[in-house]
């Protein structure tokens, strides 16, 4: 079996691990990517950028990968405002990489969709090979509900683009927690385009005062948007969510509960968040302690976030097939069922 991963990151080329956040992770990030701290922290983007080819290349279970940056901050007249240093690769940057390694990776493009020209972008960046769209609107202050966005959204139907919009929760870059939730959804999904929710609405510290509930596998204290994604999963033909970052131990307490949820499964689309860190030992997700040594064992990032996953959807399941409806998907009218 192999599949794709829907959703990896390219990072900034100017990259320098010098964030607090950064600085506490890198060691961890490094291990977690095989690769050596100190060749990350001299050459942090070629590094970075030839040990996920690598990672790709000698995957058993991941054949390629869908590769995009995000678009930096801009105003209402397209100047950027910021530009995130470890985040914020550019399309051309993404456009490079993919070229250099055809086989391991997909190139999405990401436009801020502020941007006075986007929809020429959107023309450009398509020409060039990209296959899709990926909106962090949390970081850019954009409201996806925005009429005047319809455009845009028209556009990516016309060109059978899908949409990865990221719903739940963001950490690793500033975010404005009014534009995290499910019901950005709303109109990209009216406009009738392909739309794929990452991290399935998950991963808010939502009980401040009885902590412990945010690591909870009781359902009842869950995400709101993730039973509402669950909802419109059933509700919209051109809706899909994936599985990227949901190793992280406020998103893995999830797992059994929607590996039960059967009815979304030909919905759901397997994406790692590559490079974010993940745990398998002192998780959320209930596996059993033997079988998370074995999988922390495994080398390949790629290969060792599948085995978890399998743990819930085994071999077969259409996760790892699903992202052929949506990679060349013809989008519907953006209805609901019935």
């Amino acid at each position: 079996m192999k599949t794709i991963d829907i959703h990896t990151h390219l990072l900034n080329p100017q990259v320098c691990f010098d964030r607090l956040f950064d600085r506490i992770a890198v060691r961890f990030f490094a291990k977690g990517l095989g690769i050596d701290p100190a060749k990350l922290k001299q050459q942090p983007w070629e590094a970075y950028v030839a040990a996920m080819a690598r990672a790709v290349s000698k995957s058993e279970t991941v054949e390629q990968a869908c590769l995009f940056g995000v678009d930096a901050c801009v105003d209402r007249q397209g100047r950027e405002t910021h530009r995130d240093k470890t985040v914020c690769a550019r399309n051309t940057d993404v456009l490079e990489v993919a070229s250099r390694y055809p086989r391991q990776f997909i190139p999405f493009f990401s436009i801020n969709p502020l941007r006075p020209n986007a929809l020429e972008l959107i023309d450009e960046y398509s020409e060039k090979g990209c296959r899709g769209a990926k909106f962090l609107q949390n970081y850019w202050g954009v409201d996806l509900n925005n009429p005047a966005l319809v455009p845009y959204y028209e556009k990516l139907r016309e060109k059978k683009l899908p949409l990865i919009i990221h719903i739940g929760s963001e950490i690793s870059i500033q975010s404005d927690r009014r534009y995290e939730g499910s019901n950005m959804l709303e109109l990209p999904l009216q406009a009738g385009v392909t739309v794929i929710a990452a991290h399935m609405g998950l991963g808010q510290i939502n009980h401040k005062w009885l902590p412990w509930r945010n690591l909870s596998r009781n359902p009842a204290w869950f995400d709101k948007d993730y039973f509402h994604i669950l909802e419109m999963l059933e509700q919209y033909d051109n809706l899909y969510g994936d599985l990227s970052a949901m190793l992280i131990p406020l998103r893995a307490r999830a797992l059994a509960h929607l590996a039960s949820q059967k009815q979304v499964h030909h919905k759901l689309l397997f994406g790692t968040d590559y490079p974010v860190p993940f745990l398998i030992r002192l998780n959320t997700h209930g596996i059993n302690p033997a079988v998370t040594k074995y999988i922390a064992s495994i080398q390949n990032p790629f290969d060792r976030y599948i085995a978890a996953m399998q743990q819930f959807f085994p071999n077969e399941h259409p996760l790892y097939t699903n992202h052929q409806h949506v990679l060349a998907s013809t989008p519907s009218c953006g209805k609901r069922k019935g």
